[in-house]
C-alpha cells in the first residue's frame, strides 16, 4: 500500500514516540513504507531508541529541539536543523506530532520542498489550556504561528477530538472538514485484554505524567474528603514526572502524599495492562485532553472510568454508560463519583462490560491503523483530504 514511500516523523522526544506512536509506525513498515523518525534521544534511557530501530525504523537524534524552551535562537537553529534533514532524507511525507514539532518540523519541511504535511496536535497543549501568564503571553504569537504553518491546503491538520478540531481549524483559518480527527493512537485490545476485577478493597488507578494539568491537586483534595468520610478506597498514581512542563508535580509533593496515605504514587511502569489488572476503576481529572486513552486501555481491560466533562474525556467516557463525567477542578463532585462507583459493584461491572465493547467498535488498534494508511495513501496519491473526514472504527 506504501511500498516505496519514504515517511518522516518528527516528534519531541523518543520514549513518547515509543510509548505512543510506535505501534503506529509499524503497521507503517508493514505496509511497504520507509519509515525514519526524527527525535532527542535518551532523556530516558536508551532503551526507547533501541526499541524504534528494532522495530525497523530509521532513528535520527535532533540536538536542536526544545520542546519548552523559549529562546528565539534556539527555535531557528531547531528549524534550520530539521529543514536540512528533510532535505537530506526527501521524504515523500512528513508526519509531526505535538506543538513545537508541529510548528517547526511542518515548516522545515514546506522549506525543503515536502508535498504532503501532516501535523498531528494530540491536544493544544498549555499555551491554549493554561492560565498562567507565560500561557497568556505565549497565546498570540503561537496563534500566528499554527495559522501560518497549519493553513497551507498541502498541510493536513489532525486532531483527537472533534472541540479540538473546531478549535484549530479556527486557529488555522480552514475549513473543519479538512482537519482529519483520530480516535487516539489505537488500543492494542489483545494486550488490554478483559479480566476479572481483583479481591480486596477498591482500588481506583491514575496512569499519565504527574502534572498539574491532569488534576492530580484537585485528586489529592478529592482522596482527603474519601478519607474524612471513612470511604474504603486506595488511590494509585502511576507514571512518571515530567520535570520540563510547566505544571509538573515536584516528586517531593508526591512522596508527601503517599507519606500522607493520600494518594499512592508508584512511578512509571512498562506493563500498564498489569496496572489495570490490579484496578477496580479508573480515574483522569485532567482539565483538557486530546483524547484520554489511559480510560480507554482501562476500559479494553474491562474498567469503568470517573473523568472530567472537557474536550478528550468526554470522548473516552460515555457518562451514565462507561464510567461518570464530573465538572473540572471539582474536589467534591470527583469524590463523590468515586465513591459512587466504588461502593456499587454491579452498576461498576456494567460499565466496565459497555466500556470494553464501545473500545472494540470505536477505538481499536486495527481500525486505526487502517484509517492512518488511508489517509496517507488518499494525501500522497494527490487527492486532498475529504470534507468531514474522520477516522472512526467500523
Amino acid at each position: 500500500m506504501l511500498t516505496g514511500r519514504r515517511i518522516l516523523w518528527i516528534v519531541a522526544e523518543d520514549w513518547f514516540f515509543r510509548l505512543h506512536y510506535l505501534p503506529l509506525a509499524v503497521a507503517l513498515v508493514e505496509a511497504g513504507a520507509e519509515v525514519h523518525l526524527a527525535a532527542r534521544c535518551g532523556r530516558r534511557g536508551p532503551e526507547h531508541a533501541a526499541a524504534v530501530t528494532a522495530a525497523g525504523i530509521a532513528l535520527h537524534p535532533l540536538a536542536r529541539l526544545d520542546r519548552t524552551g523559549l529562546d528565539p535562537l534556539a527555535d531557528l537553529r531547531a528549524v534550520a536543523e530539521l529543514t536540512a534533514l528533510c532535505r537530506r532524507l526527501a521524504p515523500d511525507l512528513v508526519q509531526s506530532v505535538a506543538m513545537k514539532p508541529v510548528l517547526y518540523g511542518t515548516l522545515a519541511a514546506e522549506r525543503a520542498g515536502v508535498a504532503a504535511r501532516f501535523a498531528w496536535l494530540p491536544g493544544l497543549g498549555h499555551v491554549f489550556t493554561g492560565t498562567s501568564l507565560k500561557a497568556r503571553l505565549l497565546r498570540p504569537a503561537v496563534s500566528l504561528l499554527l495559522r501560518r504553518v497549519l493553513g497551507p491546503e498541502a498541510v493536513v491538520p489532525m486532531v483527537l477530538n472533534a472541540d479540538d478540531r473546531a478549535a484549530l481549524a479556527q486557529l488555522a483559518g480552514r475549513s473543519p472538514g479538512t482537519v482529519a480527527v483520530l480516535p487516539g493512537t489505537g488500543v492494542d485490545l489483545g494486550r488490554f485484554a478483559v479480566v476479572p476485577e481483583p479481591d480486596g478493597p477498591v482500588v481506583v488507578a491514575f496512569v499519565g505524567r504527574m502534572l498539574g494539568e491532569k488534576g492530580l491537586e484537585e485528586l489529592a483534595a478529592a482522596a482527603r474528603l474519601l478519607r474524612d468520610r471513612g470511604t474504603p478506597l486506595r488511590i494509585r498514581l502511576v507514571g512518571a514526572p515530567d520535570r520540563e512542563s510547566p505544571t509538573a508535580i515536584p516528586e517531593a509533593r508526591l512522596r508527601a502524599w503517599t507519606a500522607e496515605g493520600v494518594l499512592e504514587w508508584t512511578g512509571p511502569t512498562d506493563d500498564v495492562a498489569a496496572v489495570w489488572r490490579d484496578a477496580h476503576l479508573a480515574v483522569l481529572p485532567s482539565h483538557r485532553e486530546g483524547l484520554g486513552m489511559s480510560v480507554l486501555e482501562a476500559a479494553a481491560c474491562g474498567r469503568a472510568a470517573v473523568a472530567t466533562d472537557v474536550p478528550g474525556c468526554r470522548e473516552a467516557v460515555e457518562h451514565g454508560v462507561t464510567g461518570l463525567l464530573v465538572p473540572a477542578r471539582d474536589p467534591a463532585a470527583l469524590a463523590d463519583a468515586l465513591a459512587a462507583l466504588a461502593g456499587d459493584r454491579v452498576r461498576r461491572r456494567a460499565m466496565a462490560a459497555a466500556a470494553r465493547a464501545r473500545v472494540e467498535a470505536r477505538f481499536g488498534l486495527p481500525a486505526v491503523r487502517a484509517g492512518l494508511i488511508a489517509l496517507y495513501e488518499r494525501r500522497l496519491d494527490g487527492y486532498p483530504v475529504l470534507p468531514e473526514s474522520r477516522i472512526t472504527a467500523t
